[in-house]
Formats: C-alpha cells, sequence, structure tokens
C-alpha cells in the first residue's frame, strides 16, 4: 500500500471519528431543544472555523476534509439556529 493511500484510510477514518463524536451533542439539543448550556460565541467561531477548513479541504480536493466538515458544518449551523431561536 502506498503512502498516498494510507494518508486517504487515515483520513476517512479521523473524519469519521471527529465528525461522530460531535453527533451525540447535536441529536440531544436537536430532541430535547434545551440550549442552555451552549455558549453562542463558542459555536459560532467553532462554525467559522469548520467552515475555513471545508474551504481548505475543497481548495486542496482533500476528499476526507470536506465530507466530515461539510456534515459538521451543517450540524453547528442547526445548533446555532437553535439557540438563537430558543434562548
Amino acid at each position: 500500500m502506498s503512502n498516498a493511500a494510507l494518508a486517504e484510510i487515515v483520513g476517512y477514518f479521523a473524519a469519521f471519528l471527529t465528525t461522530c463524536s460531535f453527533v451525540p451533542q447535536a441529536w440531544l439539543t436537536f430532541r430535547t431543544r434545551n440550549v442552555s448550556g451552549i455558549s453562542l460565541g463558542m459555536y459560532g467561531v467553532f462554525a467559522a472555523g469548520v467552515a475555513l477548513w471545508l474551504a481548505y479541504g475543497l481548495l486542496l480536493h482533500a476528499w476526507p476534509i470536506v465530507i466530515a466538515n461539510a456534515i459538521t458544518l451543517a450540524l453547528a449551523v442547526a445548533i446555532l439556529a437553535m439557540k438563537l431561536r430558543y434562548r
């Protein structure tokens, strides 16, 4: 197996794990609509950072980065919207 192939596998696995780690918090927030423990500032900065990682992945055509950050950004924006709606 080449280094490039190994790097791609590691990238997809890392993307899968980091994206999956975000899902339980998002699911709990969607289910309970309890946003009292969520910092609007932190999630805003987090979403901006994820958007930049998404842009970086797109510029490099690095699909593990693109896929993971597109999913995470969608979840973060949904949580931000809930924070603004249910504060």
